[in-house]
């Protein structure tokens, strides 16, 4: 029983690729990323290495893995309770896991490796994980209509999306490359109302029949109108033509408005999450 820790994409992929993606739904993040390390390359989420690793379980099979892009957190992946355990120890001694900024993981695994990190840290978020169990549409429908987005939004996505990534704390700034990737599969949608954009929606390609709406975005003039679920609902239509059967979303728990509307849209709890970095 092992745990093996690698810079190289190849290798991880080759190694804890099947076990990854047996499990899409709680290990949509390890596979959205991963997916976009392979179509941006390794400087896609930020200019140092990223770091793989996999557990090896008694019997010689890879049971689950994880990885981390800083200035991001290192996520983990669906793991036994064992190789947790075995990861706390890694965290002391491991030279490729030294400078990780903090570790996304479900609640159990977070709080564990927390009390084995060996340095103060703190909660920075906890969140939630969806899945969409039948899509409704809002009610009452706000005013508008969706549309995809197009190379002549970038200016405006890149507001937006640099926009949230401040709001929510996100780390990095707003990627041109990523809003051209995401255009290029019809991923973005703008809610119009009036002809002008007044919120906008994105969601992943498929991989392993699992796309993941977000990130969503209202400017702050233009909420309370209904704009966010009506985009929501779109991007979760467009999701599931682009052949998707599980449609996943993220919220944060201290979000009480967008946790009520994804639950109006059909969505329902899979799994919640915490976001653990040094205090």
């Amino acid at each position: 029983m092992t745990w093996t820790f690698t810079s190289d994409l190849a290798a991880y992929r080759a190694a804890a690729g099947p076990a990854v993606a047996a499990r899409p739904v709680s290990n949509t993040l390890l596979l959205t990323v991963t997916d976009g390390l392979e179509r941006r390359g390794p400087a896609a989420y930020g200019s140092d290495a990223p770091v793989f690793g996999w557990w090896t379980g008694a019997d010689g099979t890879v049971a689950g893995g994880l990885l981390c892009t800083p200035p991001f957190p290192m996520v983990l992946g669906v793991l036994p309770g064992e190789a947790v355990r075995a990861l706390g120890g890694a965290l002391a001694t491991e030279p490729l896991l030294a400078g990780i900024p903090g570790f996304n993981a479900r609640r159990p695994d977070a709080e564990a490796l927390a009390r084995a990190w060996g340095r103060p840290s703190r909660i920075a978020e906890e969140i939630r994980l969806y899945r969409l169990a039948g899509l409704l549409a809002p009610d009452p429908a706000p005013a508008g209509r969706a549309r995809p987005a197009t190379e002549a939004d970038l200016p405006l996505l890149l507001e937006w999306i640099e926009a949230f990534h401040v709001e929510a704390g996100v780390p990095g700034s707003a990627s041109e490359t990523t809003l051209r990737d995401r255009i290029s599969y019809g991923g973005t949608l703008l809610w119009e109302h009036d002809g002008a954009p007044v919120s906008l929606a994105s969601f992943s390609r498929p991989i392993g029949a699992a796309s993941r709406v977000g990130p969503v975005y209202t400017p702050p003039g233009a909420r309370g109108r209904g704009y966010a679920a009506g985009v929501t609902h779109a991007a979760s239509e467009a999701a599931y033509a682009a052949g998707a059967s599980e449609v996943l979303l993220f919220t944060d728990l201290a979000n009480p408005t967008s946790n009520g509307v994804y639950l109006r849209l059909g969505y329902t709890p899979v799994e919640d999450r915490a976001e653990v970095v040094p205090a």
